[in-house]
């Protein structure tokens, strides 16, 4: 009787056994907790060459950054969610997270210098104008050009080299403006010098095809926030792809409470006045301006987000390039612009230019209907004033002055201001 109890107990034992193996094959997760040996299987992330521009090297911006990338120290967004797939490829600019540690991430804007179309448009001209086919290698067609065969004979970047270049910072060129471009050039190792020795073929034509395409990454380096200057922190570029400390753009303010409008106001007004004012006397200016031209950190922060339309004169020096050979053209000229596209003089140019577009564009959207009256009686003609009757460059700062008066008392003093806050608590100056 004993004997058969045991085989009884031991059958049960058998099946209880093969119901739980039953049961834990039917529900993974459960397996896997119960399964200490189970491989991690990390997911992996496939850029692919095309995505980055790197299929276009050295015809694109660098490469200082791509370990970053492929070490996943530089998310997209769109990585945070479980299907981990890359963006369209065709937008213009991505929301990122960056770290240096795997600890602790900070946001970034990774950019493209123009859309992917433009990008694809211009490498379809490059073969067909300089080696008259659809597909080319882009290095080799851009390298036999007569500009690029200068280059590299070159010891040192001079304003013949860039002439008829589109970038409004090349509009007016200075030597001192050329040689702070090669000596601080973030793409290759620093040797501060104003001499291109340090630089290869390969940065040579990387520069030219920079500066061709859109200076803002150049302007980003040259002239660094740690510095001062009005710019987000440049942190480097793999293929066709910038990445930069990330801002909000101005459009996203539009519907700000008064107070961080005023805010906002104030601090337009100061970057204009500190373009056209600066320890190094170069006079900066817009040739266009919308509501993605500048962005506001986290810390409240007004900067200059997009530098592509920013043209520079040299108040020191002066252009060295008469405006009889600003017209020479060649391939590098119309890589993402129109050839035929009018230039403004450099003679032409006020301080108040950019000014005026501000006043005309951006000040009204931020600053309409914000206000109690009279004070949005006294802004609105003031804006009314400098977007339609500023005739000469002596009253600009001026004018700005007694706008900045108007605006400073509208302005509060709480945590939302981090940049200046709580210094202002203790200071006549906010």
């Amino acid at each position: 009787m004993g004997h058969w109890i045991c085989r009884l107990c031991s059958r049960v034992a058998d099946s209880l056994m093969l119901l739980l193996v039953l049961a834990l094959s039917c529900n993974p997760s459960t397996a896997a907790t119960v399964s200490p040996s189970a491989p991690h299987i990390k997911a992996s992330y496939s850029f692919g060459r095309t995505f980055l521009g790197l299929d276009k090297c050295n015809a694109c911006i660098g490469t200082s950054i791509c370990k970053k990338f492929f070490k996943e120290e530089i998310r997209f967004d769109t990585w945070l969610s479980s299907h981990l797939k890359l963006p369209p490829s065709y937008l213009l600019s991505y929301s990122g997270n960056y770290t240096d540690d795997a600890k602790s991430w900070r946001l970034v804007d990774i950019t493209r210098l123009t859309s992917k179309y433009q990008h694809d448009r211009a490498d379809k001209h490059i073969c067909t104008s300089l080696l008259k086919t659809k597909t080319c290698s882009l290095e080799r067609a851009l390298r036999r050009t007569r500009r690029f065969q200068k280059w590299l004979r070159a010891k040192r970047l001079t304003p013949d080299l860039v002439q008829g270049l589109s970038s409004p910072m090349l509009r007016c060129p200075s030597q001192r403006l050329l040689d702070r471009i090669v000596r601080r050039y973030a793409e290759v190792p620093d040797a501060g010098s104003i001499y291109m020795d340090h630089l290869t073929d390969r940065d040579k034509l990387r520069l030219l095809y920079t500066l061709s395409v859109n200076s803002h990454p150049i302007l980003l380096q040259i002239f660094p926030d740690v510095e001062g200057w009005p710019f987000p922190r440049y942190l480097g570029s793999c293929g066709r792809l910038v990445v930069s400390a990330s801002t909000r753009p101005l459009r996203d303010f539009y519907d700000a409470a008064p107070e961080v409008a005023a805010d906002l106001a104030l601090q337009l007004l100061t970057v204009l006045r500190s373009m056209g004012t600066n320890d190094l006397n170069y006079f900066f200016y817009f040739t266009h301006v919308d509501a993605g031209t500048f962005g506001v950190f986290s810390n409240g922060h007004l900067f200059i987000r997009d530098a592509s339309a920013l043209g520079i004169i040299d108040r020191e020096e002066g252009s060295q390039l008469p405006d009889d050979q600003q017209e020479y053209k060649d391939v590098f000229s119309c890589l993402t612009v129109d050839c035929q596209a009018a230039l403004v003089s450099c003679n032409s140019i006020r301080e108040k230019h950019s000014l005026v577009m501000v006043c005309q564009e951006l000040l009204p959207k931020l600053l309409k209907g914000k206000f109690q009256q009279p004070v949005q009686e006294k802004i609105d003609s003031f804006l009314q004033h400098c977007a339609d009757s500023l005739d000469d460059d002596q009253g600009v700062g001026e004018v700005v002055a007694k706008f900045a008066d108007l605006l400073k008392p509208l302005r509060s003093c709480d945590s939302r201001f981090a940049y200046r806050y709580p210094d202002c608590k203790y200071s006549d100056k906010y």
